[in-house]
């Protein structure tokens, strides 16, 4: 229900949504990356009705309208500061009431295209800045880790530092791995976590970033590598929110296990005839 009434209450909240998504969801879709593994929904806390009632004095309608108001508000939030509530507030009436609206309908079109390109050039903008701002911190660090005792670099660029040297296998590119890791951007922050989440994940080695993709095929079962990767060989400018374009990373891996691509089988020939 909620989704819905954001969706209907305001036209400004619709522009809003499709300029971020634009930017975030499909580009992230397209990034290749560790299978992610999202933490289990945590149950909603218990609510005392009585409590909720109390603060309304039993309005059910005043309760109702509330939450609509919240649900609009957090709807807004990203482009509270181009709008007016107190005409938001105005055309919502007229709408909701069926009273002549300042806008036509064609004028409401007009303006929400142009609200919705000045949205996106401004993101566009903030992401270009991000960006350069991403790529500069990330080469200086680079050229600064490589010259630390420990760190190998590849040809590639990719930097990888040997914390503990397993004796197993090394996997394959066609290969499947079982891995524990943890991921950082350059500045500490942490970002993902298959040990927070309490279980090792696994995915195919082609599937992942190339920095990833590389990196593993050097370690041994049983191996604790550091990789630090540029920006070309992780997410490139399609890094997800919480990483941000152009991020250099940082990722502690431990090679659990590998599943060898099975060889495929020779085809089985037909019987032939007497």
């Amino acid at each position: 229900m909620t989704k819905f009434l954001r969706k209907s209450l305001t036209a400004a909240a619709i522009a809003a949504a499709l300029v971020a998504g634009s930017a975030t969801a499909a580009d992230t879709k397209a990034a290749a990356k560790p299978e992610a593994h999202p933490a289990p929904a945590a149950a909603a806390p218990a609510v005392d009705k009585a409590a909720i009632d109390a603060k309304f004095k039993g309005d059910k309608k005043a309760e109702y309208s509330y939450m609509v108001g919240m649900d609009v508000g957090r709807g807004l939030g990203s482009i509270k500061d181009d709008i007016d509530v107190k005409i938001v507030v105005q055309a919502l009436e007229a709408t909701l009431k069926g009273e002549k609206t300042t806008l036509t309908e064609p004028e409401a079109l007009a303006v929400r295209q142009e609200f919705m390109e000045k949205l996106r050039g401004e993101q566009q903008a903030k992401m270009k800045a991000e960006a350069e701002k991403n790529q500069k911190e990330g080469e200086e660090f680079l050229a600064k880790n490589k010259a630390k005792k420990g760190v190998k670099t590849t040809a590639s660029g990719l930097q990888y530092e040997v914390v503990k040297e397993g004796t197993g296998p090394k996997p394959a590119k066609t290969d499947t791995v079982t891995v524990n890791y943890v991921g950082t951007k350059i500045d500490g922050t942490e970002f993902d976590s298959s040990i927070k989440r309490g279980q090792p994940a696994k995915f195919p080695l082609a599937n992942v970033i190339p920095g990833w993709t590389e990196g593993l095929q050097l370690m041994p079962v049983g191996s604790e590598y550091k990789f630090f990767i540029p920006a070309k060989l992780a997410y490139g400018e399609h890094g997800p929110p919480q990483i941000g374009p152009d991020a250099t990373l940082i990722f502690d891996v431990t090679l659990i296990s590998i599943d060898k691509a099975e060889a495929a089988k020779p085809a089985v020939p037909a019987p032939k005839k007497d």
